[in-house]
């Protein structure tokens, strides 16, 4: 007798035992009971009738599935290798876990093939070169179609991003031929405008110079036209009929600026000697007495 209540009890205790379930914070749980939806399981302990109920488990944080490489026909019908990534979440409310499970085979199945075909009908009306330059708006399409077709799913499309768009092989290295024809264009282009600028300046500095020169010159000739007025002012009127002999004056003392060697005769005085250079008729001895 006391071995059947053990065996009773054993019994009991591994009933509840095999009944017991605990689900993390990164999940949601589902409680069916005889295949039917009983009641909706948060984080934490719970206990289920072991075969008569059954919990499923659903994760509720970011996932990421990724579209796969697939070859798509663009609009200027060039072969594309693309491939795209799309991050999910189920949303943690016991309505939207219902329909994750309920409303949708395999979501995880056919967000990749719904994502795949959004792509190929975006990007087939795209040529190759746009398709490249607008990948936001890529995106920003995939997104919002994901976002429409998985409504009715529990799911919220985080975001997806387009990771590649590869041309063919030969197309890929004409295209690359093409950017580097430019970049050195735009470097030429640079080279010369660099040059030009270069030579501008220094025709400016030359031109600068030029100016300088010709200010420097016509200011000289200014101040010797001033200087020859004064002379001729001054020999107006201080040597009035006496002009030739001032010039001669005037080159004597140039004359002897310059150290000009003079020979003096002996018996000849030095004033007559400068006399005679500036054309002035020397005083005689004897005039000079008399006076």
């Amino acid at each position: 007798m006391s071995f059947i209540i053990f065996l009773v009890i054993a019994g009991m205790i591994m009933i509840f035992l095999s009944g017991i379930r605990i689900i993390r914070p990164t999940h949601r749980g589902l409680i069916e009971r005889f295949g039917k939806y009983n009641r909706f399981a948060n984080p934490g302990f719970h206990w289920i009738i072991p075969v008569v109920e059954n919990m499923y488990q659903v994760n509720v944080t970011e996932q990421m599935v990724d579209a796969e490489p697939q070859e798509i026909i663009t609009n200027d019908n060039l072969n594309a290798k693309v491939d795209a990534q799309v991050y999910f979440k189920v949303k943690a409310d016991e309505e939207n876990v219902k329909r994750s499970q309920y409303s949708v085979n395999n979501y995880l199945y056919q967000i990749v093939n719904l994502a795949r075909t959004t792509l190929r009908n975006i990007i087939g009306t795209l040529t190759l070169k746009s398709a490249n330059s607008e990948r936001g708006k890529i995106n920003d399409e995939l997104h919002k179609t994901l976002m429409s077709e998985t409504a009715n799913w529990g799911l919220e499309i985080v975001r997806t991003e387009l990771k590649e768009i590869d041309p063919p092989k030969d197309v890929q290295e004409t295209m690359n031929k093409v950017v580097k024809a430019e970049n050195e264009k735009i470097a030429a282009i640079d080279f010369a405008t660099a040059t030009e600028t270069t030579a501008d300046g220094e025709r400016r500095a030359q031109i600068k110079k030029a100016e300088g020169l010709k200010q420097a010159k016509i200011l000289q000739a200014q101040g010797e036209a001033e200087a020859i007025k004064l002379v001729n002012d001054a020999a107006d009127k201080y040597f009035v009929g006496n002009a030739q002999l001032l010039r001669r004056l005037e080159t004597v003392e140039k004359s002897l600026s310059s150290n000009v060697k003079v020979v003096v005769p002996a018996d000849t005085q030095l004033i007559n000697v400068i006399g005679d250079l500036a054309g002035v008729v020397p005083i005689k001895k004897d005039e000079a007495a008399k006076k």
